[in-house]
């Protein structure tokens, strides 16, 4: 099978093409037949060495294809089911070996390339909205990187729950398109200082809640956008990791709260994993949730996929197909 594989840590150039043997499902195991792959900040942690990791190294972690042979004690799956994971290393290739553990069906009427575009953002989005910082009407919320994958599918859920979105984005095009998906306002944080503005739409109170994928780069200024006891949900590092920092800044800039979560502890469980997936992948069949899945790219072509997300090029979710 074909599969992209990586040596040693670096930039793009460093994910290869390869030939490698079809795996065989061990005990508890199903071996699916990619269709779609979700590409994601995860997989540049751990092609650049941030995520630790055994090499050579199938890198992806978001996956929908049809299963093709089942491991000794699985159940509730047949061949020819279609199916999605998220979290599982491999994901990069035309055949991976998931934990039926940590696999869902996807519901009828979904593509391979719906459901890989929703899993692994999606279900970031309803954790963060519905259990990290769980909005009501009338909350406001600062979602940074709001054209994104993740910021798109939060702002249609935190919207939808009746609270206000602000969002900051690079492009003018990128703000129509975070209009679209429910933003009250948007901010381009290239021409505007968003602590500055936040605090403008707001009256000078804050936000509840900032909701940070870029890290690095926002990290001091969205503490200044909360309110006093408000909450920074720090998720991502897209800009790089935060430096140290001193606690007792929490107490002088209002008491806050400050929380780096991770999808894997909002899944922990077989119950949450199917029930988060399932409010998920159901709202993207009744059209409630909208994805935007405009940027397809081989599997040869995954250095580019990534290359392009870090330099911002893209909307939406990347997928890649074998």
């Amino acid at each position: 099978m074909n599969a992209i594989q990586i040596h040693n840590t670096g930039g793009p150039e460093v994910l290869q093409l390869a030939e490698l043997p079809i795996p065989v499902p061990g005990p508890g195991q199903v071996l699916i037949r990619v269709e779609a792959i979700g590409v994601n900040f995860i997989e540049i942690y751990f092609r650049k060495g941030q995520y630790k990791a055994t090499m050579p190294l199938v890198p992806g972690s978001e996956a929908a294809g049809t299963v093709e042979d089942l491991g000794s004690g699985v159940t509730g799956f047949k061949p020819g089911d279609l199916v999605a994971s998220v979290g599982v290393l491999g994901s990069y290739a035309e055949y991976a070996l998931v934990p039926a553990a940590q696999l869902v069906k996807v519901p009828d009427g979904l593509t391979p390339e719906q459901a890989a575009a929703a899993m692994l953002q999606g279900m970031t989005a309803h954790y963060l909205a519905h259990s990290t910082y769980p909005l009501k009407a009338g909350d406001t919320a600062l979602v940074h990187a709001g054209a994104g994958g993740v910021g798109l599918l939060l702002t249609q859920m935190a919207a939808k729950i009746g609270a206000r979105v602000i969002t900051t984005v690079s492009t003018k095009e990128k703000a129509e398109l975070s209009r679209e998906a429910g933003a009250a306002e948007t901010i381009l944080y290239g021409e505007q200082d968003f602590t500055a503005e936040v605090k403008r739409m707001t009256g000078g109170k804050g936000v509840d809640v900032v909701y940070d994928s870029v890290g690095k780069t926002t990290f001091e200024n969205s503490l200044n956008c909360l309110r006093p006891r408000g909450l920074l949900a720090l998720f991502g590092g897209s800009s790089g990791p935060v430096p140290p920092f001193d606690l007792i800044q929490l107490s002088s800039k209002g008491s806050l709260f400050i929380t780096r979560p991770t999808l894997w502890h909002y899944v922990a469980t077989r119950q949450e994993l199917e029930g988060r997936a399932g409010d998920v992948l159901n709202a993207v069949k009744s059209g409630e949730l909208k994805l935007r899945m405009e940027h397809v790219y081989p599997l040869s072509d995954a250095g580019r996929a990534q290359a392009d997300m870090e330099g911002r090029k893209t909307t939406g979710k990347i997928l890649l197909e074998p």
